[in-house]
């Protein structure tokens, strides 16, 4: 899959490195400033449920 992809990119191997790390920039920035905060509240880490063990008497 990814050999097929790097086969379409346009240009010579160090423009299509610039344009993978472009395009890996991007989806990194919508994860960061949409997907995350979006799920966020849907995942709340805050909320443990972990009993502490019993102690030994």
């Amino acid at each position: 899959m990814y050999a097929a992809f790097w086969r379409i990119l346009p240009g010579p191997w160090w423009v299509r490195l610039i344009i993978v790390l472009a395009l890996l920039a991007a989806v990194l920035s919508a994860l960061m400033f949409w997907v995350f905060p979006w799920v966020s509240p849907l995942i709340s880490p805050g909320d443990v449920s972990i009993e502490p063990a019993p102690t030994a008497t």
